[in-house]
């Protein structure tokens, strides 16, 4: 099956973004930041600790979160010129083959770890921190989002 695609940006930060909030060290760093900032809510309710604290705690909370959804995903995109490519991708039984206007890439499908499926995309991860986005809208209908949905879990499975 061959689609061909160019990237949106405002879909894209939204893959991004799952993708960072999906890692489990992020996860773990809202865990924290979320238990201190409601911990600095509980004590200073009870008057233990100067609002203050509160406002540092709370401040802790929101420059992390703005970074992660906004900052890291438009830095990123801005950095990464795929994201600016047109491309025309086959997936087959043999793997992947990726072509643009300044190259082409053939993956078997031994070379990709996993694959992920958000509302906009197919994340074709290499290792956890590396991947490829294929979008849902490049193809035809339905069912070739089946087809392609069928083979990933085939060929790469979760």
């Amino acid at each position: 099956m061959t689609v061909r695609f160019g990237y949106d940006k405002k879909q894209v930060l939204e893959a991004l973004r799952t993708h960072f909030f999906s890692r489990p060290e992020i996860r773990i760093l809202f865990i924290l930041v979320n238990v201190f900032a409601i911990l600095s809510a509980i004590l200073f309710y009870f008057r233990k600790i100067q609002a203050l604290s509160f406002l540092i705690f709370s401040m802790l909370w929101f420059i992390l979160w703005i970074t992660v959804r906004r900052f890291l995903p438009l830095s990123i995109y801005k950095r990464s010129r795929t994201f600016q490519d047109s491309f025309t991708m086959d997936l087959s039984d043999r793997g992947v083959w990726l072509q643009t206007e300044r190259g082409e890439q053939l993956w078997q499908w031994k070379d990709f770890s996993g694959f992920k499926e958000t509302l906009y995309f197919f994340h074709l991860y290499f290792d956890p921190r590396s991947f490829f986005l294929v979008p849902k809208d490049s193809f035809k209908d339905i069912v070739e989002i089946q087809e392609a949905r069928k083979l990933l879990k085939d060929k790469i499975g979760k």
